[in-house]
């Protein structure tokens, strides 16, 4: 199912930030969903409202503490936890969908931190949580976004390119014009 990112959203990236990954909450009684957000400079959440309102909590990943995901049988729930307490909750999220956030999440802090990111898991009869632990010394994202993107230029496999591209696709970041000419594009490159 492919997904289009809420206005809230899109009128608040850089003009340079990747969405790495973004989820809505499966069901709720609310007239618009909450969505979570995983981008390679920090997590959004975004609860849309009516007539094109919405609130945002953007939390970039050198405020944040810890993130902690409890899949269940149907659904899980998401915390995000500031440095300062402050705490973002999100319950009825698909739990394969959490997962894959929870990667994207582990992943963008990697790329940012001078340690890897320590990961608990506890599987349990009905359910499973991961806590994802932010390390104590995160490399300044200005000072590490030139070697970054020197690297990708040099070393990213249009296989790779195609992937993330279609990727996008699915989630509904991108329309299909845009996706097929920027498909056409890596296919020459093959």
């Amino acid at each position: 199912m492919s997904k289009k990112l809420p206005k809230g959203v899109l009128e608040n990236l850089y003009p340079d930030e990747d969405v790495l990954y973004a989820i809505k909450k499966k069901f709720s009684l609310e007239a618009k969903p909450k969505w979570l957000v995983v981008t390679d400079r920090r997590i959004l959440y975004v609860d849309e409202k009516i007539l094109g309102r919405y609130e945002l909590t953007a939390v970039p990943y050198e405020k944040l503490e810890l993130v902690y995901v409890k899949v269940g049988k149907m659904y899980s729930e998401f915390i995000i936890k500031k440095e300062y307490g402050d705490e973002i909750r999100l319950s009825r999220m698909d739990k394969e969908e959490a997962r894959k956030a929870m990667e994207a999440i582990r992943d963008a802090l990697n790329e940012i931190a001078v340690e890897p990111v320590s990961i608990e898991r506890k599987k349990h009869l009905m359910s499973e949580e991961w806590i994802i632990h932010k390390p104590k010394e995160a490399v300044s994202r200005s000072i590490r976004m030139e070697p970054r993107k020197f690297k990708e230029k040099k070393e990213e496999d249009p296989l790779e390119k195609l992937k993330k591209l279609k990727e996008l696709y699915d989630m509904g970041v991108i329309a299909r014009e845009e996706y097929e000419e920027k498909r056409k594009k890596l296919l020459e490159k093959i």
